[in-house]
């Protein structure tokens, strides 16, 4: 299995239809339905906001430190069945405190699954705290105050949920902040919203990292920026095809023109419960849809790598991995 670090996945959108029952029963909460293919043949999106609302809707389910923990633990088992050798997991605090859950809930549980699923599987977590766009600058401080008490639980924070209308310059503050505290920032644009969305990111919020960013190639001095910078764009094909924000046919996705610009560009899955698949699901379609080879292959997952917020040495050494993977299957062709 290819070894590749995963950027772009929110926690929550990796509740599985069978974890949400499991859930909505130990937490006596009213489900639609308790036959989980009836629940995930409800996971037919028009867009963004059509997903959100069954995506918050679902939860809901998820309340105390263990339901987070049986969360996070399922989807890193999962992940590193995958591939995954490290995952930094998009959090979104906001929507739990809303309905009265306690940021140390959270962080206990999550905090409990990565150091559980390490110790078992050798895969490296971390969270990303992600502010809530349509909530507003005033409530993303919030939580971020809310969250520093346990600053040793996440390494960044991000910005995610409906794009359009709510720009990254909104959140300036917010991130100044963040970066005093010496957290990573990230951000979601480019998705919905237009190249200015990610010129904003970069400029306003000093991110060093841009989830999604598909439109950025509409603007060829913004290729060139994130080029020249060399700054990660985390791309998630099935999500994108989900969403309508991509191509209905992957054959037609803007990756391969990424790539041809030599950008810093990697596959993840954003939301995997409800987009189609995990990660090696993503890598697996694309590479059928697109005819990708082993050596492109293989760059995508050193990109996902050089993209994350692991150590120096640790990057390294996970892309010293990726080669002799690489230079292994090249061989076996050969002899094949």
């Amino acid at each position: 299995m290819l070894p590749v670090a995963e950027l772009h996945m929110h926690l929550e959108g990796s509740l599985e239809a069978e974890t949400l029952v499991t859930l909505a029963q130990r937490n006596r909460i009213s489900l639609p339905s308790y036959d989980p293919d009836v629940l995930r043949a409800r996971y037919v999106f028009d867009d963004l906001q059509s997903f959100l609302d069954v995506y918050y809707e679902h939860i809901a389910v998820v309340r105390t430190a263990e339901d987070f923990y049986d969360l996070a633990r399922a989807y890193l088992t999962r992940a590193s069945a995958a591939g995954v050798r490290r995952a930094e997991m998009f959090v979104d605090l906001q929507s739990h405190t809303q309905r009265g859950i306690a940021p140390a809930a959270v962080f206990e549980g999550v905090s409990a699954a990565i150091a559980d699923a390490e110790s078992e599987s050798g895969i490296s977590g971390a969270v990303i705290l992600s502010f809530l766009r349509d909530l507003g600058p005033e409530a993303a401080a919030a939580t971020l105050s809310a969250a520093l008490p346990f600053r040793d639980s996440f390494i960044g924070v991000g910005l995610d949920s409906a794009e359009v209308g709510y720009p990254p310059s909104l959140f300036e503050a917010v991130y100044r902040r963040a970066a005093a505290e010496g957290l990573h920032r990230v951000a979601h644009a480019g998705e919905e919203g237009g190249p200015d969305y990610v010129w904003e990111a970069l400029d306003v919020l000093g991110v060093e990292r841009i989830d999604h960013g598909n439109r950025a190639m509409e603007d060829p001095a913004l290729v060139a920026r994130l080029r020249d910078d060399r700054i990660p764009l985390t791309v998630c094909p099935l999500s994108n095809r989900a969403l309508k924000t991509g191509p209905a046919d992957l054959a037609d996705h803007i990756l391969p023109a990424m790539l041809a610009e030599d950008l810093l560009v990697s596959i993840h899955s954003d939301d995997p419960a409800y987009f189609g698949g995990y990660v090696d699901d993503n890598i697996a379609a694309i590479r059928d849809a697109l005819a990708l080879d082993d050596a492109q292959l293989a760059q995508l997952a050193r990109n996902s790598f050089a993209s994350s917020f692991l150590p120096e040495e640790q990057r390294s050494a996970r892309i010293a991995e990726i080669d002799r993977f690489a230079g292994a299957t090249e061989s076996a062709d050969v002899r094949g």
